[in-house]
């Protein structure tokens, strides 16, 4: 028998094991994603010099992940900036949202906000296609494995969205929305502890035997920096209900035409000021 499969057959015992007891706790984990600056490459050198200025350092941002057997919740640790502070505002869940994870019910539920609005983006757990390995690395005092896959990438690209480009119209941005493009595909590595017996993990992603502990998708890094387990007191974990349901795909065309409106509203206001000019 492999190395793999011999983890992974000890670690699916060791969470049977665990099964009959009240196990439950959470994780704190550090984002960092970097930024893809060669969409900026034929943005004039000053310009490019500023934008590369503002997001050299992009703010780091913590997460809680609060699990028990069968469901989790993960959540961005909001800070108040001081004044001054210039954040975009087109960062995904704006830390008001949290992705809830069920495994009894095979159910993830994504609580964003956006344009004032929020929604419960609702999607079925089909079980992720990892690739068990048999690397192994120390993180904190847990021996973690590794495990691959190739995924579809459906997060929104917000800096492709907001980049201008010329002789861009709402009629052509709505059409392209609508148009089936070419999938975007995402490596994904993540390092699991079988020591914590949970199917959980930062983000969207889960189905390991054991507590993802590092995440790398693309150009994010998200790295546990805190577990704590207790078992003595009950920790909720509610399923989020209000909000407008949607699909995955129901949202991200929403998000693309409702961005598409704002930026002919922007390039018409700016018109109208240059004619006053």
């Amino acid at each position: 028998m492999t190395k793999s499969l011999c983890t992974f057959f000890f670690a699916l015992a060791t969470i049977t094991t665990f099964s009959q007891n009240n196990f439950q706790g959470k994780a704190t984990y550090m984002s960092k994603t970097s930024m893809d600056m060669s969409r900026f490459d034929k943005m004039p050198e000053q310009r490019k010099k500023k934008v590369m200025a503002r997001f050299k350092n992009f703010p780091e941002k913590t997460y809680t992940l609060s699990f028990n057997k069968t469901t989790s919740s993960f959540k961005e640790n909001v800070k108040l900036e001081g004044p001054g502070a210039s954040v975009p505002s087109w960062s995904g869940s704006n830390g008001q949202g949290s992705i809830y994870k069920s495994i009894t019910d095979k159910k993830m539920i994504e609580d964003v906000e956006q344009f004032s609005k929020r929604f419960l983006v609702i999607e079925n757990m089909d079980q992720l296609q990892w690739e068990m390995g048999m690397e192994t690395k120390k993180i904190g005092n847990y021996t973690c494995y590794k495990a691959t896959m190739v995924k579809e990438d459906t997060n929104i690209d917000w800096g492709s969205i907001f980049s201008r480009r010329r002789n861009e119209t709402k009629k052509d941005s709505i059409k392209t929305s609508e148009n089936k493009p070419e999938k975007k595909m995402l490596t994904v590595t993540a390092w699991y502890a079988p020591q914590i017996p949970v199917s959980f993990g930062p983000d969207k992603y889960w189905g390991l035997p054991g507590l993802i502990l590092e995440l790398n998708a693309g150009r994010t890094t998200m790295l546990c920096t805190e577990v704590s387990i207790n078992s003595d007191e009950v920790l909720e974990i509610e399923e989020p209900k209000k909000g407008k349901k949607v699909t995955r795909v129901e949202y991200i065309k929403i998000v693309k035409e409702k961005t598409a409106e704002l930026k002919e509203r922007f390039k018409n206001r700016r018109k109208g000021n240059n004619r006053r000019l």
